[in-house]
């Protein structure tokens, strides 16, 4: 897909302030710090379009990106970030979960892990939250450029094997820096939107 004029739109963190219209959502999940914000603008092939920061729990909203008015990347605050306090967690956590129940507009839920590590007791909340509502999702392995290149498909069926034994979902390896999973993950992102 050659995107052409993606805008941020919005940040949100109630219902009332979701963005108006059937516009279908890809929307990013994973803890802080696993790469989101680069997953985006990797994708649309823009510098920093998704605010990126070397502080993990930055992203304290729902973040809509428009995409050519398409679809929308919407970006959620990332989980598992200890000096964020207990109180802003539950806020956090609760807005996160009302996003996931009530958007009717969710086309397919792109979680994201660490290729280099297994996945958290965080993660495994969230896989199971995402599966229990039987949200359509898939699996990002992202830093594929923080192993060596003859490891990543190995990896990536470790983290399957962990998180999903069933194998029923799709694990993909992705790498802002290396840019040369994006054409696959697009062609999966396309058959999605297409439904």
């Amino acid at each position: 897909m050659i995107v052409k004029n993606p805008k941020f739109e919005i940040s949100a963190v109630s219902e009332k302030q979701y963005p108006k219209g059937n516009l279908p959502e890809i929307v990013l999940v994973g803890k802080s710090n696993v790469g989101k914000s680069s997953f985006i603008n990797t994708m649309i092939n823009r510098k920093n379009l998704a605010r990126t920061s070397n502080t993990p729990g930055k992203t304290r909203q729902i973040n809509f990106y428009n995409i050519d008015d398409n679809f929308y990347f919407v970006d959620l605050p990332g989980y598992g970030y200890s000096k964020m306090s207990k109180k802003e967690q539950v806020v956090v956590g609760n807005f996160i979960e009302d996003y996931l129940v009530k958007s009717r507009n969710i086309k397919l839920i792109i979680f994201l892990l660490d290729i280099r590590h297994n996945p958290t007791a965080d993660d495994k909340l969230m896989y199971d939250f995402i599966i229990h509502q039987n949200l359509p999702c898939i699996i990002i392995a992202n830093k594929a450029d923080k192993i060596a290149v003859t490891k990543v498909d190995a990896q990536v069926d470790l983290l399957k094997d962990t998180l999903n034994p069933l194998h029923d979902l799709t694990f993909l390896p992705f790498s802002s820096e290396r840019k040369i999973y994006t054409e696959r993950v697009w062609e999966v992102l396309d058959a999605f939107l297409e439904k």
